[in-house]
């Protein structure tokens, strides 16, 4: 009998030391601020048009977690049922849901209803849609792969979102008396917003003279103008230059691809085909121009390419849409066009997208793709 008991003891304790094993690991998040903050640094806000609006549209009430990061090109209500079902607690939307402002939020309208399905289950909802165009890693570049090798340049580059110095605009001028120098020189001291003020010594025709610079934004360059004007007679050979914000490499709106060797349209609307995984294109072949002419120089850009393709010289033009008269003044000009749908252009981009976001975020959250996103249109 003491055996029997002796070996329940040996049986038990074992099974002691396996039950903490079993405990679950909780899963990784980030705040919801601090993903926002990654996401604007992955691709900032300052590259999208004007027009646009990108950012984080919808936000529940913080503190908010995220640990499931969902991406879709569409927010459809059949897409915004998925990222539910996946439990998702951010979405990544290419397109803004929400564009045009929303007068009232009701159950009348699928875009104030996702809005609703949105807060009430505790959902973000952050759009990047035209900086993701604009960046060198984005949506235009991963559509330009689909030519094949080649060398791409922004059609339309962005600018800087701030001037290399402080104001809009220098001013320039010389003073032939030194007597007058700190007269002029202390008015302009107290006109608001003027920086960077030197003066420098300078000789014209013999003569010694005081070359004057600032910098001033649009609003001060009023004011100095007015100022110079009312003593015209101490100053001369004014210059006032307009400062430029640099212009950010390999980044804007379209491509431009040279490709390495000459190509059929042929074989790159096959090529094209396959990188966006689609059995049909829709093509119209330039004035003069056959399947087997030649391509050697592309323009592109992803969604509707009409504004950003407008009086660009290439033997193609590959985007999503274009109207019938913007197709046919391309044709006119010996342009062969390529359309593949509006979110056919974009769509692809997302799977490359989640990979490198999951990099920039160092896997601290889950990312998924949406199965159900879709084109509307489709061949029939």
């Amino acid at each position: 009998m003491c055996m029997l008991l002796s070996c329940v003891h040996l049986i038990r304790r074992p099974l002691q030391c396996i039950q903490p094993l079993l405990v679950l690991p909780s899963r990784s998040f980030m705040d919801l601020k601090a993903l926002v903050s990654s996401l604007n640094d992955f691709a900032s806000l300052s590259l999208a048009e004007s027009w646009d609006n990108v950012g984080l549209l919808v936000e529940p009430s913080p503190p908010h977690t995220v640990s499931t990061l969902f991406l879709t090109n569409d927010l459809t209500e059949e897409v915004m049922q998925e990222a539910l079902q996946r439990k998702a607690d951010l979405i990544l939307s290419y397109h803004p849901p929400i564009f045009r402002a929303l007068k009232r939020i009701t159950w009348k309208t699928w875009k104030e209803r996702l809005v609703i399905r949105a807060l009430e289950h505790r959902v973000g909802i952050y759009s990047p849609h035209t900086a993701y165009d604009a960046i060198p890693h984005g949506v235009n570049n991963w559509l330009a792969k689909g030519l094949g090798a080649c060398t791409t340049v922004p059609l339309h580059p962005s600018m800087a979102p701030s001037y290399p110095t402080e104001g809009t605009h220098r001013v320039e001028f010389s003073v032939d008396h030194t007597e007058h120098l700190e007269t002029i020189l202390s008015s302009i001291r107290g006109i608001p917003e003027i920086s960077s003020l030197i003066t420098l010594p300078a000789r014209a025709e013999g003569e010694e003279q005081t070359r004057v610079s600032l910098n001033c934004t649009q609003k001060a360059l009023l004011e100095v103008v007015a100022l110079l004007s009312r003593n015209s007679h101490l100053y001369h050979k004014t210059e006032i230059m307009l400062l430029q914000k640099p212009l950010l490499p390999h980044t804007g709106m379209g491509r431009l691809c040279t490709l390495s060797e000459p190509v059929s349209l042929s074989a790159l609307t096959e090529r094209i085909k396959s990188h966006l995984s689609l059995p049909y294109i829709r093509l119209a072949l330039g004035m003069g121009k056959t399947l087997e002419a030649k391509v050697k120089v592309a323009a592109l850009c992803a969604g509707s390419g009409s504004s950003v393709l407008q009086g660009v010289e290439a033997d193609l033009y590959l985007t999503g849409e274009m109207s019938h008269h913007e197709v046919l003044d391309a044709v006119a000009k010996g342009i062969s066009v390529i359309l593949c749908e509006h979110s056919n252009t974009e769509r692809g981009f997302l799977a490359e997208l989640r990979d490198m976001l999951a990099t920039h975020l160092e896997n601290k959250i889950t990312i998924i793709v949406s199965e159900r996103d879709k084109d509307p249109l489709q061949v029939v």
